[in-house]
């Protein structure tokens, strides 16, 4: 008898193998592809060079400068030569320090920057062609205005703050500078930096504190990106001395205008001295009112003021950091008259408006989170940094009072109702 079993599993056998044998092959080819084809490009490549025409090209003609403050731009007209890849400016920008800018053939301007000061400087001049020959040097001095870090230099202020020094200047054209502080170190008998500030706004204002109330030399300097650095305003300043506000002098001042509660979160709450997350602060009710929710009270002597902590509503069983009633911008009102009237506050106005008996001290914004991040999608780092408090500096200017107003004008939801947590005063006392 025929063993049908052993032919069919003999035929099946053989048509696997020869399958099996057409894939491997395919497999083998697809990887020689794989490996010679693209050496076979790279060798081509190789071989091509940018150019085989080794030609000095000609100069660059017709060269106008056209200075601006800390550098130049410098037009000229390229060679007729399809062989040009670009032009190469060469310049010290101070003693000892070189820089280079290239700018391609498709444009007939290269820019000059990072100059020390206002002075003439020689720049040179070369056409470069695809095989990298240079051609002849063109010489061609610039003359750049006043650079952008000496200008903010020229303004710059030092005064004493409360607890430390506060530094002001303008910076106009809007270029990053540094703001370097210096103090004096008793332990090392030497100028020490205390602190670099780096901004690009057009106004330098801030203070650095944790000085005791004595007489110590400062000095600060500015900077810029391209290393240069201003010669350093020198002062001998005493810090102004500071404490914290008695909150147990602390009482609710209620106004007819102020936002009615909401959940019993009165307003005392934000000088309990209770900044846990989980815990009640003060909040308005939902929907009672429009913006700005305002809440008074009086801190029980007359103090100028120079800072205060915010501690927001941070998360805990939900999320509140960056979120629900917490403000993102608001004001803080004052007053000094022994019994101040209510106003209607405004929206927003410029710091030292006056409304009846309160006057406008200072517009804040809460700072996005640290990380980056939306404020939706905040991360656990920028929640500790909300728990922790947050630092808002007053101005100067701002004049002593008895009195308070927080006005809300937008929270971080944009919704109907305010809450925070906690509130600390730091001053001087009159």
């Amino acid at each position: 008898m025929t063993n049908w079993y052993k032919i069919l599993d003999g035929n099946f056998k053989y048509k696997i193998m020869k399958k099996y044998s057409q894939y491997i092959w395919f497999l083998v080819l697809a990887m020689a592809a794989t490996i010679i084809i693209p050496s076979c490009k790279r060798e081509e490549l190789a071989r091509v060079p940018i150019s085989e025409d080794m030609t000095k090209p000609a100069a660059v003609t017709n060269v106008k400068v056209n200075n601006y403050n800390g550098g130049a731009y410098i037009t000229y007209s390229l060679p007729n030569s399809a062989n040009i890849l670009y032009v190469l400016a060469k310049y010290q920008i101070r003693n000892g320090v070189s820089r280079e800018t290239k700018s391609s053939y498709y444009t007939d301007t290269v820019n000059v920057e990072g100059f020390a000061k206002e002075a003439d400087y020689e720049v040179t001049l070369y056409s470069v062609s695809r095989a990298n020959v240079m051609s002849d040097p063109i010489k061609v001095n610039v003359h750049p205005k006043t650079p952008p870090y000496l200008l903010v230099r020229n303004a710059l202020s030092m005064q004493a703050d409360f607890g430390g020094i506060n530094l002001q200047a303008l910076n106009p054209l809007l270029k990053e500078v540094g703001v370097i502080l210096t103090a004096f170190d008793p332990a090392l008998n030497a100028m020490e930096v205390q602190d670099q500030h780096y901004t690009k706004t057009d106004t330098v204002m801030y203070s650095v504190r944790g000085y005791k109330s004595e007489a110590r030399n400062f000095g600060a300097y500015v900077t810029d990106r391209f290393g240069n650095v201003s010669d350093t305003l020198k002062k001998t300043l005493t810090p102004l001395p500071e404490e914290l506000l008695d909150k147990g002098k602390f009482s609710t001042y209620q106004l007819p205008s102020d936002s009615k509660i909401g959940f019993g979160w009165v307003l005392s709450n934000i000088w309990d001295n209770n900044i846990n997350p989980s815990s009640s602060g003060w909040c308005t009710e939902p929907g009672a009112v429009l913006p700005p929710f305002v809440g008074t009270w009086d801190v029980g002597r007359s103090h100028k003021l120079s800072r205060f902590i915010l501690w927001q509503k941070s998360d805990s069983d939900q999320k509140f950091a960056f979120g629900q009633g917490n403000p993102k911008f608001f004001t803080l009102w004052g007053s000094n008259v022994a019994r101040p009237r209510d106003s209607q506050l405004p929206m927003s106005s410029p710091v030292g408006t006056v409304i009846g008996d309160w006057i406008n001290l200072g517009n804040f914004r809460f700072p996005d989170p640290p990380s980056g991040l939306p404020a939706l999608s905040h991360n656990a780092a920028d929640n500790a940094f909300v728990a922790a408090g947050v630092n808002f500096n007053m101005p100067l200017s701002a004049p002593p009072v008895k009195y308070l107003r927080f006005a809300t004008r937008e929270t971080w939801s944009g919704g109907n109702f305010a809450l925070f947590l906690e509130l600390s005063l730091y001053g001087q006392p009159l």
